[in-house]
């Protein structure tokens, strides 16, 4: 009985040695299939061959362990090269899996896994380069984001990740991004090499060696260092932007707090947060903020424009008129200032219409309403004035046309009405 029992045993033990006798046969013979095919270019016929030996690879020793994803590695970073975007992650997860496999142990693949997760890196960025030309923002983001990951001291990947995000409007994604960028300390700024070339005058960029090289031929002359400026400020003003985006407005609010710590004077991060108070209604909170955006930068005519805008709004006309005047001192071509300086003396004529028609027919009234109908004309005349001035300087803009021949219909001009249709083309 116990005879029968040890060779029944035996048997079984036999059985399952043959088992995994055959089981390594069958992964070999995949994987063997899998290279063949990959060497002939038909790299689908690959992939097919190791997903054959896949279910059996986990209980293989670490050795075949290490073939199996080293090919599968290739595999899919031939694919990859073929134009299957999502063969790029699972070819970078092959690699690093073979990595770490031969951690401990004799290094057969891992020095070639290393080389090849280095190469990807530029055929991700390439292929990214691609998916945006294509309008395809989502692929290449993550394909950008993919190209961090392999070689994480190019930052400047991860925040190209993050400008395509919000590009696709995905803006969940583009802020883990920006917040990564923010948490690693990203700067972004570049120094720049340059030169004046003596044959041209013109004023060249090369790299530093290079560029050494050519002023020490004496082709060149003038040699600089520029650095760009940090890019630490957008990050945090494009976080604010997308928190706004998505509703999140206390941590917008609290982004751009944090923004302007370390950028006090950044005239565009006070613009942006004081849109986000506009949109949120807080109309007295963005006055004052563009009120310290205009002592920055006292000769940026959109400051005031848009000062103009808010006091219009509110019905402070002379503060609106005095901030679209300033507007147009700096620069006399801004045909909305002109447009909404000329619209508050319109809105104010409009303003004694109303009063006008709310007189009766005595003697005192018919007085009243001639004098503020003559009031009325005259800052409808002044409305026009202000764009016939415009109108030299654009005369083919169909928002001062218009606005003109509205002027002149409510003024009852029939001639000056006539001459603005003819240049309206009607």
């Amino acid at each position: 009985m116990n005879t029968n029992f040890n060779t029944m045993k035996t048997r079984i033990l036999m059985f399952v040695a043959m088992a995994f006798s055959i089981a390594g046969f069958s992964q070999k013979t995949e994987m063997k299939a899998a290279e063949k095919a990959l060497k002939s270019g038909d790299a689908p016929a690959a992939k097919t061959a190791l997903e054959g030996a896949s279910s059996l690879i986990e209980g293989a020793d670490a050795k075949t362990q290490a073939q199996y994803y080293f090919i599968k590695g290739k595999v899919y970073s031939d694919l990859a090269s073929k134009g299957e975007s999502s063969a790029f992650s699972e070819a970078i997860g092959a690699y690093n899996k073979v990595i770490e496999l031969e951690e401990s142990g004799k290094k057969k693949y891992s020095s070639d896994a290393k080389s090849r997760l280095s190469a990807m890196t530029a055929d991700l960025v390439n292929a990214a380069v691609d998916d945006n030309n294509n309008k395809k923002y989502d692929e290449a983001a993550e394909k950008l984001y993919l190209s961090y990951t392999l070689s994480p001291k190019d930052t400047n990947y991860l925040y190209f990740a993050a400008s395509s995000a919000v590009t696709g409007g995905n803006y969940e994604k583009a802020l883990e991004y920006y917040t990564t960028l923010k948490e690693i300390g990203y700067d972004g700024s570049e120094v720049k090499y340059t030169a004046v070339n003596n044959a041209t005058g013109e004023v060249e960029e090369m790299g530093k060696a290079q560029r050494d090289l050519m002023v020490k031929s004496g082709a060149y002359k003038d040699p600089k260092e520029v650095k760009s400026a940090s890019k630490k400020a957008e990050i945090v003003k494009n976080m604010a932007l997308i928190y706004t985006q998505l509703g999140q407005d206390e941590k917008a609010i609290a982004a751009y707090a944090d923004a302007r710590k370390d950028n006090p004077s950044d005239v565009n991060l006070i613009l942006s947060e004081a849109n986000l108070y506009f949109k949120l209604g807080d109309k007295d909170k963005f006055k004052t903020l563009m009120a310290e955006a205009t002592e920055i930068a006292p000769d940026n005519p959109d400051l005031f424009y848009n000062i103009g805008v808010v006091n219009m709004e509110q019905g402070n006309i002379e503060e609106a008129r005095k901030a679209y005047k300033r507007a147009l001192e700096i620069n006399p071509g801004y045909v909305n200032a002109q447009l909404n300086l000329s619209t508050t003396y319109v809105n104010e004529g409009n303003a004694l219409i109303d009063e006008m028609n709310e007189l009766g027919s005595s003697r005192s009234d018919i007085a009243k309403y001639d004098t503020l109908k003559q009031k009325k004309d005259d800052l409808f005349q002044e409305g026009a004035v202000i764009l016939e001035e415009a109108l030299k300087q654009n005369p083919d803009n169909q928002g001062i046309l218009s606005q003109l021949k509205n002027i002149y219909g409510a003024l009852g001009n029939e001639t000056e009405f006539l001459r603005i249709k003819k240049l309206l083309g009607e």
